[in-house]
């Protein structure tokens, strides 16, 4: 390895080996038998879905850089594995708090596959400017914030829980850009930034299958699965041709650009996720999924334009266009429904309770966003600490930091 690249040989193996003896450890003197587990049949096949989806589908959805592909999909993987193995430590430990009712099983390890969307979304913020031990800690941070804002809206805004996990593309797209807020802002000259033709391709072939296997994720723990099933494919079929038809609308010689079909089509499964078990109609999804396209490749304009600069908000992967706008709808949305169909049963005759309901699930996603932006601002500044070792910023997107590459003598 050439000199002016950092070694990560005293810092990163020594720490995955104390957080997989911890984890080790809890699995030895708490977990039950693997006997002793109910497991469906039925249940593994929508799980392995939303593996490939979280593994393989966010993997390739980051390499959008095209000196980055090793480590966004490599750190990616890592992170998943370790994140979901801490996820159920978590939720061990609030089962012994008595601030949580479920114990560790097959739908508990569902449950830590789906936290860890937030912690890939959050990484896909960061992408190419925060080394490996920068990336664990702000995951284990993280999880355990998104647990501790999962709880809240639970225990006391009683939000179900299995609709709390469906606030993880709202909390990992806050708490990226609070966190990558903090970071120094990469020199005007450097290109490293930027994608190639092949990056791109490899971008969307994780984009389509983050597409294909959305509809498994939002239904995964859902009561009513068929619904929520037919409502996110609705939505995100809908969405994806909304996002040719706008691309092709909104570029300068009418031409489609790869950067929106890369973040509008999956726009209609973002809003889903909170609308998806209450949709009666398929219609509302299919407006919805349309509505979604329009506000992310609207903001892609709006914000990048408008509103990073001034406030400093470096979205390597325009995760904010891309999962929180449409999220954001999808929550507000959800809001409007709830009060339509109570309303409608009750015929409007109960006012107050109409006015409690608002205000249960607007607290819920504002708790939400609120908490992801101030901790992630905190997260942010305590991962550019000495002891951390953080990226120069000339070295920002650059993959041999990290990997090996027997075949180059000197920095490409």
């Amino acid at each position: 390895m050439p000199s002016r690249y950092l070694s990560f040989r005293c810092s990163v193996p020594w720490l995955l080996l104390l957080l997989q003896a911890l984890f080790l450890s809890r699995a030895f003197f708490a977990f039950p038998r693997a006997d002793d587990i109910n497991f469906s049949s039925s249940f593994y096949p929508v799980f392995q879905d939303v593996n490939h989806m979280v593994i393989f589908g966010f993997g390739f959805f980051l390499m959008v850089l095209r000196r980055y592909g090793y480590s966004s999909t490599g750190f990616n993987f890592l992170l998943i594995v370790l994140g979901v193995q801490f996820s159920v430590l978590v939720e061990d430990l609030l089962l012994l708090l008595r601030i949580q009712d479920s114990e560790f099983g097959v739908e508990s390890l569902a449950r830590a596959v789906m936290s860890m969307t937030a912690v890939v979304i959050s990484a896909g913020a960061v992408l190419g400017k925060a080394n490996p031990v920068q990336l664990i800690v702000m995951s284990l941070v993280e999880l355990i914030l998104f647990h501790v804002s999962r709880c809240i809206n639970s225990k006391y805004l009683k939000v179900p829980e299995n609709l709390t996990l469906m606030h993880g593309h709202l909390f990992g797209a806050y708490f990226g850009l609070a966190v990558t807020s903090r970071f120094p802002e990469p020199p005007p000259g450097l290109d490293k930034n930027r994608s190639s033709p092949k990056s791109e391709l490899f971008s969307v072939l994780g984009t389509v299958f983050v597409w294909m296997f959305w509809p498994s994720f939002n239904s995964i723990l859902a009561e009513s699965q068929f619904q929520a099933m037919l409502s996110t494919y609705l939505a995100l079929a809908v969405s994806a041709v909304a996002a040719f038809m706008l691309s092709a609308l909104t570029s300068k010689d009418g031409k489609f650009r790869m950067a929106h079909i890369h973040s509008a089509v999956l726009a209609g499964g973002v809003t889903m996720s909170f609308t998806a078990i209450i949709i009666k109609h398929p219609w509302i999804a299919m407006i919805l999924g349309l509505l979604g396209s329009v506000i992310s490749i609207l903001g892609s304009h709006c914000l990048q334009r408008c509103f990073n600069p001034p406030l400093k908000l470096q979205d390597t992967s325009g995760v904010h266009f891309t999962f929180g706008l449409p999220a954001v709808l999808g929550a507000v949305a959800a809001v409007v429904l709830r009060v339509v169909q109570k309303g409608i049963s009750e015929q409007w005759s109960d006012l107050p309770s109409l006015g409690y309901l608002i205000f249960i699930e607007v607290g819920a996603f504002c708790q939400t966003i609120s908490t992801a932006l101030i901790t992630g601002l905190i997260t942010g500044l305590i991962l550019n600490i000495k002891l951390l070792k953080a990226v120069h910023v000339s070295k920002y997107f650059d993959d041999q930091f990290y990997w090996e590459f027997p075949h180059l003598s000197v920095g490409f």
